[in-house]
């Protein structure tokens, strides 16, 4: 009987978070975004360099002991649009959330996000078929009225050594403005 009536509250519980908004991440939604320090490489060149620039992150931050500043997950960031720039010219920064008074040093550079509202969705799978759920992201803002006000910002929330390509979780924002 107890084992009943918890089963029960637990389904109450579970509908009532439904009802409070809970969402599934995989649908764009629009979200506030407190402003955070972000410690980077900068990269130019197309994005197969990806493994290499992490390697050079890694290093740099190691031999400058910053892993005890970093308080949030790799992120890159994008300013320009892959499919519409020659792969060459592409610039591109990767790095880690890092404490507010982190101080790297070059190659590093540290910055801040201050986009307050971005588009977001969660990609699940390969890396390499993101720019599908960046298209959805894209459609669903035109769709809504607003307008790409910055660069995107992919948010890596698993680790690619950990885990199988299918199951890789991706958030990525966009900054957006109401036309």
């Amino acid at each position: 009987m107890v084992k009943k009536v918890f089963m029960g509250m637990a389904i109450i519980l579970a509908l009532a978070a439904v009802g409070q908004g809970l969402q599934d991440e995989t649908v764009p939604s629009l979200k506030d975004v407190e402003p955070f320090a972000y410690c980077a490489i900068a990269h130019k060149g197309p994005l197969s360099d990806m493994s290499g620039v992490i390697g050079q992150l890694i290093q740099a931050m190691q031999s400058q002991n910053l892993f005890s500043a970093i308080r949030g997950p790799m992120v890159g960031i994008y300013p320009e649009d892959p499919s519409q720039t020659d792969s060459s010219d592409l610039s591109w920064e990767v790095g880690f959330i890092v404490t507010a008074q982190a101080e790297p040093g070059p190659p590093l550079v540290k910055k801040v996000w201050d986009h307050p509202t971005v588009a977001s969705i969660v990609h699940i799978g390969p890396y390499n078929r993101s720019g599908e759920t960046i298209g959805r992201l894209m459609a669903w803002m035109k769709a809504g009225g607003y307008a790409a006000d910055g660069p995107l910002l992919e948010r890596y929330l698993n680790n690619p050594m950990q885990v199988k390509p299918e199951e890789l979780r991706t958030e990525m924002w966009i900054p957006c403005a109401k036309k």
